[in-house]
């Protein structure tokens, strides 16, 4: 019989024809992520200057003897490692183009070459295998240039193991090469770095996942929308072997054809329309819709947690966008959303934004440490429907505090409960927690329940004041039901300087004589009168009343 001449490909393929479609196992499956790892540095997607540099390193016969790879999961460490390995024992190297088709290559690749040692850190961790590291450093190579050990997760080693191999890293063998790999390269003592060449690597563009998921798809004939791609290169956030493994996951379930509906559906995620409709029923602070949402998500299989994930993803967009950042900046929200984001940053305002986004950060903590996830998440939705204008009530304490001093009006606000007792002398007891409860109200992260229910009182409109112009500047502090809750604030007009940048002195130019200044009586008129002063006052449970000004 004549000697079969086919190539180890040719016959393996073969091999995996003849195997039966109804097999229920197929031990020479290959998954995703590893049939398509970058075998050159031309392949290297999203670290192109880690390849660039060690080309040049190859290129210039400035090879080190220790090198530190440090990134997140799945940015290509490892693979980058196996290609730096290749091209320093390349039979016509070094190169920075090895042949891909050489034994040796080839034996890297499939992690079975003799003298390239791949270590897991996590599970060799210990001095007696670093002293068997040691024992073999002073052996050569059987075949290749260079014995090059490949550590991941060196991290995970102990103290003792960093410092017996402190200085064998520090004066190897001229044959010896060390390529270490960590996610947390924070726990590798200095003296360790202090030894190896470092590179960081990046996260993943988005724009490179999806593009290398669309190489993906195509080589394996599946039709798949761009939709879905791109939200699973978002969903991978950052990680080329994440976004590969659930790009498998999803052509295992679809029938052949990848949309985002079955993305969804097989993730148990909601849609960037679901999270929109959230949004926008919370903006209407319309509490009974936020309720039907979440029943309508739970009962299509989206976990409370998952959504109130996703819920900060979409809130950290919307606060992107509130700041004046392009579409492209957005990680979770499609961009076709970026107009709607926009419009809703304006609605709502960058302080609310913050402050919705603190409330579901602290949801999401406690939902992880509880049984009644759902419960915690429907009663903090509803209270953000009840949250106050927090943008309004900073826009106009910086409109205030933008005019200068001017003792010629004063007035006072003091609690409803105490108008008719008389009671100006709080304890220490009183000031302390009074001083704990403004410190409160002030984080934008905590927000205590408003005393204002229903739709949100309606903006009023700028009021141009040419002079004087009033400013709270706070006095002595009086109690509330024995619990200080704010100051005694001091009205005082000033004029309007020529040239100021405050909003209430640029309503104030044009062309006509600035009005007579306005009498004490007035201006107290129009401080009760102003609808974000009602608001505070209802808040806080204050009514505002006369004080002389010191003389």
């Amino acid at each position: 019989m004549a000697k079969s001449t086919s190539s180890p490909d040719d016959r393996q393929a073969a091999t995996a024809d003849a195997i039966a479609p109804e097999s229920p196992r197929d031990d020479r499956y290959v998954v995703v992520a590893r049939r398509y790892r970058p075998r050159s540095f031309d392949q290297l997607i999203g670290q192109q200057h880690v390849g660039r540099a060690l080309c040049n390193a190859i290129e210039t016969g400035r090879v080190g003897h220790a090198y530190l790879f440090t990134g997140a999961r799945g940015v290509g460490k490892t693979s980058t490692a196996r290609i730096f390995a290749k091209a320093l024992n390349d039979p016509g190297g070094p190169t920075s183009h090895p042949d891909g088709q050489s034994d040796i290559a080839q034996a890297i690749d499939s992690g079975e070459d003799v003298d390239v040692l791949e270590i897991d850190g996590a599970s060799n961790r210990g001095i007696d295998e670093i002293r068997s590291l040691r024992a073999g450093v002073g052996v050569r190579p059987s075949r290749s240039r260079y014995k090059i050990y490949i550590i991941d997760e060196v991290h995970m080693l102990t103290g003792a193991a960093f410092n017996a191999l402190l200085k064998t890293l520090e004066e190897p063998p001229a044959h010896v090469k060390f390529i270490f790999c960590t996610t947390d390269p924070e726990k590798i003592p200095i003296t360790v770095l202090s030894r190896c060449q470092r590179f960081d690597f990046s996260p993943v563009a988005v724009d490179s996942i999806h593009g290398r998921l669309r190489e993906i798809v195509d080589a394996e004939g599946v039709e798949a929308d761009e939709d879905a791609l791109r939200l699973i290169a978002r969903r991978a956030e950052g990680s080329m072997r994440d976004s590969q493994s659930l790009l498998e996951q999803v052509m295992s379930f679809s029938d052949g054809k990848l949309t985002t509906a079955t993305v969804h559906t097989m993730l148990g995620t909601a849609d960037d329309s679901r999270l929109h409709a959230f949004a926008m029923a919370l903006a209407d602070r319309d509490a009974g819709q936020v309720l039907a949402l979440i029943d309508r998500a739970s009962i299509e299989g989206v976990a409370a947690g998952q959504l109130v994930e996703q819920l900060l993803g979409y809130f950290r967009d919307l606060l992107v966008v509130t700041v004046g950042c392009p579409a492209e900046m957005q990680r979770h929200a499609g961009e076709s959303l970026h107009a709607e984001l926009r419009s809703l940053g304006q609605r709502w305002g960058l302080q609310t934004v913050l402050a919705m986004i603190g409330m579901l950060d602290q949801t999401l903590v406690r939902i992880r440490h509880s049984l009644h996830g759902r419960v915690l998440l429907e009663s903090t939705l509803i209270q953000i429907t009840h949250l106050p204008d927090l943008q309004a009530v900073a826009d106009i304490a910086a409109g205030l505090s933008a005019s200068g001093p001017n003792p010629g009006v004063a007035v006072a606000v003091r609690p409803r409960a105490e108008a008719s007792s008389g009671s100006t002398n709080p304890s220490a007891e009183e000031k302390k927690n009074a001083e704990s409860l403004i410190r409160a109200a002030a984080s934008p992260s905590v927000t205590a329940p408003s005393r204002v229910a229903g739709p949100p009182r309606a903006a009023a409109p700028p009021v141009a004041v040419a002079s004087p112009v009033p400013r709270i500047e706070p006095t002595k502090p009086v109690a509330v039901n024995r619990t200080l809750v704010s100051a005694t604030p001091a009205i005082a007009p000033q004029p309007v300087l020529s040239g100021s940048t405050s909003p209430i002195a640029q309503a104030s130019t044009g062309s006509k004589p600035p009005p007579a200044a306005k009498s004490r009586v007035q201006l107290m008129r129009e401080v009760e009168q102003n609808p974000y002063v009602q608001n505070c006052l209802e808040i806080f449970g204050a009514e505002i009343v006369k004080v002389d000004p010191p003389r």
